[in-house]
């Protein structure tokens, strides 16, 4: 019935006579019967959404019991029944958040829901409207109906099979491990998925040759507030002395626009941070840089974005900044543990190391250390 191995999300399956009373958050089955003295089965109380390891996420989202019973009483009779299974699962947690949009939601929807070729009704909790507005089109692909706002749903709905929680294959944030997933579902079909999402053309780069006058496109996505270049006019001069036609933008929440930008460039570049998600929109074999701030963030870098880019067939540029080009040496001295042993920080907890390292910190880029990393990525685009 349910499976609660995998370290990010547990997941509960029914065959059979299943009845959702969304306002009760309760689902009722028709189990086998049990040796129990009070004629009731067993019983799963989970929360649909995946990322159960973080405590503070699940605060946010709410719990769905799925029993067991011999029979049902007037209060479960069914007032609607379905010829299509159900999914259920909620959409709380660190939603809101663009990579954990994809990470926590839909990537493991697409995991779930894809297989079922359109043929499966959705049951949400916590719903959001103004969210649920900007992904849409990932549901509307996912799914051929309309979606059922489960917290409220006052209607006994009848299913003769139901998915209640969301599929992981990979305990890692936004990626998928083939050899575990069901259907051998890859990142690189979920970047593909979401291209089609949104009609996006370019499959990808634009040819560049060494007399070719074509100049391809680097998007350097900047931010306002924590981790911003500080001298992002220097780098835009840089990155067209080496031969780019350069967009520089703030990622839009207009996800429609913005992926067709993006799927428009060859080479994405940005300090870590959500807005780097925007790469499953990239043309195959185009290059992600991506530029690692001050303060032991390898794991980080790797986990959210190297890894995953890798899994979607890009490739992959990786600039670590030194103590020079990090702001904070200007708010702290060169002998704190800032900058003598930042894992030490670490080990503080997270408030901390967020405190410091991803809202205290910008970047000055060094654009004569740095360009190399501008002309590899040609030189990378000229194997395509």
């Amino acid at each position: 019935m349910c499976d609660r191995s995998n370290r990010k999300s547990d997941i509960c399956e029914a065959d059979g006579d299943v009845r959702i009373i969304g306002k009760d958050t309760r689902m009722v089955f028709v189990g086998p019967p049990q040796s129990n003295d009070n004629g009731e089965g067993e019983s799963w109380t989970i929360k649909p959404y995946a990322r159960k390891w973080a405590a503070d996420s699940g605060a946010r989202v709410r719990e769905v019991t799925l029993k067991s019973v011999r029979g049902y009483g007037d209060d479960t009779r069914c007032s609607v029944n379905y010829t299509v299974p159900a999914l259920v699962f909620a959409i709380g947690g660190w939603t809101g958040n663009f990579f954990h949009d994809f990470a926590d939601v839909l990537v493991p929807l697409f995991e779930t829901a894809y297989p079922f070729g359109g043929e499966v009704q959705f049951l949400i909790a916590n719903m959001n409207p103004p969210w649920m507005d900007k992904y849409r089109p990932f549901f509307q692909n996912l799914s051929r109906y309309e979606i059922i706002e489960y917290d409220n749903d006052d209607t006994v709905r009848c299913f003769k099979h139901v998915t209640l929680g969301l599929r992981c294959s990979s305990a890692e944030d936004f990626q998928m491990d083939p050899s575990k997933s069901p259907h051998g579902y890859t990142m690189f079909d979920f970047a593909m998925f979401a291209r089609s999402v949104f009609s996006l053309e370019s499959e990808h780069p634009s040819r560049v040759g060494e007399r070719s006058d074509k100049k391809p496109r680097l998007m350097i996505i900047t931010r306002t507030k924590t981790r911003r270049f500080v001298n992002a006019e220097e780098i835009v001069q840089k990155a067209a002395e080496v031969g780019y036609e350069v967009v520089m933008t703030e990622a839009d929440p207009d996800v429609s626009k913005f992926s067709s930008i993006v799927n428009s460039c060859d080479v994405l570049m940005g300090v870590h941070g959500s807005a780097l998600t925007n790469m499953i929109f990239l043309p195959t074999d185009a290059v992600v840089i991506q530029v690692v701030p001050w303060g032991n963030m390898d794991w980080a870098a790797g986990h959210h974005f190297r890894d995953p880019s890798k899994q979607m067939k890009l490739k992959y540029l990786e600039y670590s900044i030194n103590e020079e080009e990090t702001t904070l040496s200007e708010l702290y001295p060169r002998e704190h543990a800032v900058f003598k042993d930042p894992l030490s920080l670490h080990r503080q907890g997270w408030a901390t190391y967020a405190r410091i390292f991803l809202r205290e910190q910008n970047v000055r880029l060094n654009v004569t250390r740095f360009r190399p990393f501008l002309e590899r990525a040609l030189r990378l685009l000229r194997r395509e």
